[in-house]
Parts: structure tokens; C-alpha cells; sequence
């Protein structure tokens, strides 16, 4: 008998550019009972080094997905209370009923390839037949087909029916490749073949001569062939070439879907910074033997939006279907850039219209390094509601920053330099 109502743990995302995960280590065996909030396993993203905390109070009855499995964002990987999975008779459970045979080598390497290609729900190879049906079908119970909340979302920004898409997933279901490949290649909804016209009856012949056979019936008009991806430039001499990594795809991925969202118009305005230079010259020394942060320009700055964020609080809100919401709090996000290089997170400083500078210097100088050091909880790369980035610091003048959906505005700081003012 299940003691409590059962609990899903997902991989959760870490970030708007993270569209995967990693499952490092898990701190719990099956079987074993687990308290909301304490940590439940380990994962590793493009970004993040992270644990997850159990989102729930009870006995883990199911692990979902092995350690050193890499699954989309979303992805179901244990269960949390409930009964254990265990076979029913049915018409699913009696179509996936395991042959008589045991299972040979080969049908285990290919349930480890499909565990390191991303497919969500893949059970160990022990647990194999006692997977819920709900989850190892292709299909929900009315029919439809069962994608991921990842595989959904991108399905439903481009205006593709999953149901058009062929799964290469477990029991036929639709994988986040699946559905990028779709969209890559072009491909439409089939066209209906046109239904050939009925073939018209013969005229009668007015005198007893050898009747005319009937006109064929026109064939059916040729299905439209689906448009194919345009083909890449041959490679020329001097050209390297390197695969992207999800996390470039992600930000590429995020950074279209918002220019196809939201207008952008971008306002550059000039700020006399003469009397922030002076009082932070004042508070640099003391702030970094006292406390060892620096007060930077971009401390300011988040200091005066978080103040300006509450007079304005549309800036602070975004669209939600027909509906603006507007917040009594601010979350500020700051792009921060991997010690790589090859990419950004958005760290998120959690009600900063009740931190004064100092708070603030602490709190940005505390999740920047932990963010460079991927070292950020879950909690941390969410619920922004304005985001702030600082390409100044390579000097850069102006710039047109893409907003962070769903946000309704970003603003970019840019370089700070002296010259004559009248």
C-alpha cells in the first residue's frame, strides 16, 4: 500500500540556454526514505555542478534513469511515494509482455544507447518489465501522443502537431532530437492526396455505332514533396570546423524564440557617473578590507533599477496570454561568462529591492563566482524578472541586448570613460 501520494522528480532547469542534464550520483537507493529538501542526487549541466533536493517526504519506490544518463530537461527521473510500478493486465501491458526468451546482450546495449541519446523515461534493464505502462507507451490513454514538457514547448513555439513526427524513442515517443530534426528538415504536415474524380458515365451514341470507352479518371495530383534543409557550403581551405554544444544551441535556441516574441526597441541614454565615481572611490577601500567585495559601477546601477523596477512595475512584469502581470518584488538576473568563455547564466539575486548596496555588492560578488565556479542551486538560475548585462567592461560603448523571455526588458550597462562634458 503506498503510505503518500506519489511525487515525480524531473530534471530541472538550470537556466533558460540548459536543455539537458546529466545524472552524476544519486544519494539515495530505492527503497531507501528520503525528506523534502534533502539532497537527492547530483547532476551536471554545460553551466551547473549541482544537487538536487528531493521536491517531497517518502520512500524513493522508483529510479528512473541510471547514473551517467544525460535526459532533456523535464525528464522524469524517479518517483517519490506511491506504489512500486508492477505489471497490470491490460490490453498496453499484454502488447509490451516480454518474450518467453531472456534478454540477450544486444537488447541491453540498446537500452543503454537509448539512455545516453536523451530518452526520458529509460528504465534499468531489471526494472524493464515492471514499468508503468503509462510511461513506456508511446501514447496517453486518449491517444495522443506523450512528449516531453520540453518537446511540447519547442512543438508548440514552432506550430508543429507532435503527432506529425516520427518518435525514435521508446515505444514510438518523440524525442527533443526527433522534433529539432523535423523542424530542421523543413517538413510540413503531409497534404491530403486529392481524391480522384468519380469517373464520368459514357454518352449514349446517337446511332448503333461501337461506343466510345469512358475517360480514365484523372490520376491523383502528385503529394507536394516535404522542403528539405538547405544544403551547408563545402568547406573551404583554412576552415575548422566545431560541433556546438547544447549550451550554444540553447542560447541560439532562446535568443530566436525571443526576437520572434517580443518587439525589441532598444533606448540608449547617457549617465553623468562623476558622483557615483567619487563615492565609490570613497567606499572601495572600506568595502573590500571590511567585507571583500568591490563596489563596482555595475552595484550602482542594480541598485538604482531595483529602486526604479517598483515606480515602473510593467518593466518588472511580462505578457501572460492576455493578461499583464506585474510584481511587488524584483528579482534581478546578471549575465555572468563562463571562466571558458564558450558561453553565459543569468544568475538570479532574489528580492533585491530590500538589499542596499553593500547587500547587493555581497549578494552579485557571492553568485557571479559561484556561478563561474558552476557551483549554483537550481533555485538560483530562476525567477528572474529583469535581467542586466555588462558588456562594458570590454569596453563596448552602446549595444542592442535580447530580452530574456519571459521578461519584459533588459537593460545593458556599457563602458564607463572620461571625456568633456558641457
Amino acid at each position: 500500500m503506498a503510505t503518500t501520494e506519489a511525487i515525480d522528480v524531473v530534471m530541472p532547469q538550470m537556466g533558460v540556454s540548459v536543455s539537458e542534464g546529466t545524472i552524476t550520483k544519486w544519494l539515495k537507493e530505492q527503497g531507501e526514505h528520503v525528506e523534502a529538501d534533502e539532497p537527492l542526487l547530483e547532476i551536471s549541466t554545460d553551466k551547473v555542478d549541482t544537487e538536487v533536493p528531493s521536491p517531497g517526504s517518502g520512500v524513493l519506490t522508483e529510479i528512473l534513469v541510471q547514473e551517467g544518463a544525460t535526459v532533456d530537461v523535464g525528464t522524469k527521473l524517479a518517483v517519490i511515494g506511491g506504489e512500486a510500478a508492477e505489471p497490470t493486465s491490460g490490453s498496453e501491458p499484454q502488447a509490451r509482455e516480454a518474450p518467453p526468451e531472456p534478454a540477450t546482450q544486444a537488447a541491453a546495449d540498446a537500452s543503454m544507447a537509448a539512455a545516453s541519446e536523451g530518452v526520458g523515461d529509460v528504465a534499468p534493464s531489471s526494472q524493464a518489465d515492471s514499468a508503468p505502462p503509462r510511461e513506456a507507451a508511446g501514447a496517453t490513454s486518449n491517444g495522443k501522443t506523450f512528449v516531453s514538457p520540453v518537446v511540447a514547448k519547442i512543438a508548440s513555439e514552432h506550430g508543429v502537431d507532435p503527432s506529425q513526427v516520427t518518435g525514435t524513442g521508446r515505444g514510438g515517443r518523440v524525442t527533443k532530437k526527433d522534433i529539432l530534426g523535423f523542424l530542421e528538415s523543413g517538413a510540413q504536415a503531409p497534404p491530403e492526396t486529392p481524391t480522384a474524380p468519380p469517373a464520368q458515365p459514357p454518352e449514349p451514341a446517337p446511332a448503333p455505332q461501337p461506343q466510345a470507352a469512358p475517360p480514365p479518371a484523372p490520376a491523383p495530383a502528385p503529394a507536394a514533396a516535404p522542403a528539405t534543409a538547405a544544403q551547408a557550403a563545402p568547406s573551404q581551405p583554412g576552415e575548422s570546423f566545431e560541433p556546438m554544444t547544447a549550451m550554444r544551441k540553447g542560447i541560439a535556441e532562446h535568443m530566436r524564440r525571443s526576437l520572434d516574441t517580443s518587439a525589441h526597441v532598444t533606448s540608449a541614454i547617457e549617465v553623468d557617473m562623476s558622483k557615483v565615481t567619487a563615492i565609490r572611490t570613497k567606499l572601495k577601500k572600506e568595502y573590500q578590507e571590511n567585507y571583500g567585495v568591490n563596489p563596482t559601477y555595475l552595484i550602482f546601477v542594480a541598485r538604482a533599477a531595483a529602486e526604479t523596477l517598483r515606480e515602473y512595475p510593467w518593466v518588472n512584469g511580462e505578457i501572460r496570454g492576455d493578461q499583464i502581470v506585474t510584481r511587488g518584488y524584483v528579482n534581478l538576473g546578471f549575465a555572468v561568462e563562463l571562466q571558458d568563455g564558450k558561453g553565459l547564466i543569468v544568475p538570479v539575486v532574489k528580492n533585491a529591492e530590500t538589499l542596499n548596496l553593500l547587500g547587493l555588492a555581497k549578494a552579485v560578488t557571492d553568485i557571479a563566482q559561484r556561478a563561474r565556479d558552476k557551483n549554483l542551486l537550481p533555485d538560483e538560475v530562476q525567477g528572474g524578472t529583469f535581467t542586466i548585462t555588462n558588456p562594458g567592461g570590454y569596453g563596448t560603448f552602446h549595444g542592442t541586448p535580447v530580452i530574456s523571455q519571459p521578461q519584459a526588458a533588459i537593460l545593458g550597462t556599457y563602458a564607463v570613460v572620461k571625456r568633456p562634458w558641457v
